[in-house]
C-alpha cells in the first residue's frame, strides 16, 4: 500500500512538473511544449488517417482493376506511399530546419517545431482531399 501510495504521489508531482505552455519560460519549458505540440498534431493526422483510408479504399470500388490493368498502383497502394514518401520528406525537412541551430539548445525545439508545422500541413492537404468528394 505504501508503495502504491508513493507512486501515485510521484505521478502527481510529475504532472505538476508539466510546463504551462501557454506561456513558456525556460528554454526547457520551450522545448518541452514544442515536443508537445507535435504529439498534439500527429494525433490529430492518426484520427483522420482511418477517413482517408476508407475514401480511398472508396475510390477503388471504381478504379482498382483498371489500375491493376495497366500497372499503376490503386488510389490505396498511392496513398501509402505517398504518405510514407511523406514522412520520410517531413523528418529529412525537420531536421535540416534545426541544423540551422546546430549544437545549440535550441535544436531539438527548432526540429519539433518543424514537424508540428508540417504534420498540420499535412492534415490540411489530407482535409481538402477529402472535402473534395
Amino acid at each position: 500500500m505504501l508503495l502504491l501510495a508513493t507512486f501515485v504521489l510521484g505521478q502527481r508531482a510529475i504532472a505538476d512538473e508539466r510546463p504551462d505552455c501557454i506561456d513558456p519560460q525556460t528554454q526547457m519549458e520551450m522545448t518541452y511544449c514544442a515536443g508537445d505540440d507535435y504529439e498534439t498534431a500527429d494525433a490529430d493526422l492518426n484520427a483522420l488517417w482511418p477517413d482517408i483510408v476508407a475514401a480511398a479504399k472508396q475510390n477503388d470500388e471504381y478504379v482498382a482493376d483498371m489500375a491493376r490493368e495497366r500497372g499503376v498502383p490503386t488510389t490505396l497502394e498511392a496513398l501509402r506511399n505517398a504518405q510514407r514518401a511523406w514522412i520520410a520528406f517531413r523528418d529529412a525537412q525537420c531536421e535540416y530546419e534545426a541544423y540551422e541551430v546546430f549544437g545549440g539548445t535550441m535544436q531539438p525545439m527548432v526540429g519539433s517545431l518543424c514537424l508540428a508545422r508540417l504534420t498540420r500541413e499535412r492534415i490540411e492537404v489530407l482535409s481538402r482531399a477529402l472535402e473534395s468528394r
